[in-house]
């Protein structure tokens, strides 16, 4: 098994790229070693040293280490627990946990239903696939009086970058389309 790894815009994360699926549906966030339970592989991983985040996609794990913790240190463990997990056969998440499907958080009040429908369509089709390219996952949270909530995870979650990327990328973008939206916030 060869595992690929790429940097991302975010510093304090790597993408890890096992060329084998990931999750088939859907992404899977975990902020901390409690959150993992549902995972054996992020379980494993929070056992390294200075790894704080994990996140899972399609065909990639993000992992985010700590601010003290070095990558060319970290590297070879996260491949090693990779490695091991897949060649092991057991399964990246527990039966009956899976991914966040279709994460795209409450439905909106019946009066919004069509802008957000277009906002999840815009978010599904040209932004979620451009991040995911970087690492990460946008999640749709909410929509309400011209304000549309996002919650970023994986490599997006932290990046000195996501903060443009949110106001002048999504949100510009969603406001050209939907002329309702006036403004994007992110939610931690």
């Amino acid at each position: 098994m060869f595992i690929q790894t790429e940097p991302t815009p975010n510093p304090a994360t790597m993408k890890f790229l096992p060329g084998e699926p990931v999750l088939a549906d859907g992404t899977a966030n975990f902020t901390d070693a409690e959150a993992a339970g549902r995972s054996p592989l992020a379980g494993r991983l929070f056992q390294i040293p200075g790894i704080e985040g994990v996140f899972f996609g399609s065909d990639f794990v993000t992992v985010t280490k700590s601010d003290a913790a070095e990558w060319q240190l970290l590297k070879p463990s996260i491949l090693g627990v990779i490695m091991e997990h897949y060649v092991s056969g057991a399964p990246i998440m527990v039966a009956g946990a899976g991914g966040e499907a279709g994460a795209r958080g409450p439905e909106a009040a019946e009066a919004d239903a069509e802008i957000v429908a277009q906002i999840k369509e815009l978010l599904d089709t040209r932004v979620r696939p451009a991040v995911a390219q970087d690492g990460g996952d946008i999640i749709f949270h909410g929509y309400e009086s011209g304000i549309v909530l996002l919650e970023m995870h994986g490599s997006c979650s932290g990046c000195p970058s996501s903060t443009a990327t949110l106001k002048h990328g999504i949100e510009n973008m969603l406001r050209h389309y939907i002329p309702e939206v006036v403004e994007v916030r992110a939610i931690m």
